[in-house]
């Protein structure tokens, strides 16, 4: 089989080496009431929020297919706030033990196969993880969309009977960010993503995150799957299916540590 690299750094992020603010995809998802917000930042960031979690465990699989080769990854995830999360891979045997950490500031990744941890650089939080769609920033959540962004609600109404919101991101000045626009859609009733477009500074489509089968998972509802398809190979995608889910699972920022990263199972 062939090795892929950790972090190899996509064309975007070549431009301004910078964090993206993307939507947590593995930092723990959660659900209330609905809300009547008031304005387009106080949607987003619920939003935002209600797909972070206090705190939270799950396993999940990802499902990888590029123009050459197609492989999964069984996965164990825990997140702690927006401060903290650890990312294990639990299979196939030659990946397994392989962990992407978030504590505080900082960013880690552990190679079992040669004994190595690494930190991660800002310069590469988007970077691809394991050969994936999604970024080392998808996977941990290193940054928040509502500071980094200007969010506006370009569409208020109904989407094939669906009432939605629609809205358009983007960058403030001086904002360390690699997108130069994000849109997305999120349904009125329950607060629920639909899709979200990342484009490049000069305003082509990049890729586009889509969710889907929402169902009650650990008591709340949630989209079980996310799927990432880049604009320029519209063949390869990555999906995150989740099979588990739990919250407030009565973790401590103690469990986000060197130590723990390195362990194969807790």
């Amino acid at each position: 089989m062939t090795d892929f690299p950790l972090y190899p750094i996509p064309r975007a992020a070549l431009r301004r080496l910078a964090r993206a603010a993307l939507p947590a995809v593995l930092a723990g998802l959660t659900f209330a009431a609905p809300l009547q917000a008031q304005t387009a930042r106080e949607i987003i960031d619920r939003v935002d929020r209600l797909l972070r979690g206090a705190s939270s465990h799950g396993k999940v699989e990802m499902r990888i297919k590029t123009e050459h080769w197609s492989r999964s990854l069984e996965m164990e995830v825990w997140s702690l706030g927006t401060e903290y999360s650890l990312v294990r891979v639990t299979a196939p045997p030659r990946e397994a033990g392989t962990a992407t950490l978030k504590a505080g500031q900082e960013v880690w990744n552990y190679l079992p196969r040669v004994d190595r941890t690494i930190k991660v650089p800002p310069s590469l939080m988007m970077g691809s993880w394991m050969g994936s769609h999604f970024t080392n920033d998808d996977l941990v959540k290193e940054s928040r969309i509502v500071d980094d962004y200007d969010i506006e609600i370009a569409f208020d109404g109904e989407r094939d009977g669906v009432p939605v919101w629609e809205f358009t991101l983007t960058p403030k000045p001086e904002a360390p960010v690699v997108w130069g626009r994000i849109e997305e859609q999120v349904r009125k009733a329950d607060l629920m993503p639909t899709w979200v477009h990342y484009y490049d500074e000069d305003g082509t489509l990049v890729r586009t995150m889509t969710f889907s089968d929402y169902k009650r998972m650990g008591g709340r509802l949630v989209p079980a799957e996310m799927r990432v398809v880049p604009t320029d190979k519209p063949d390869e995608s990555t999906a995150l299916i989740y099979h588990e889910l739990e919250f407030d699972v009565g973790l401590t920022p103690d469990f986000f540590s060197l130590r723990n990263l390195r362990a194969r199972s807790r």
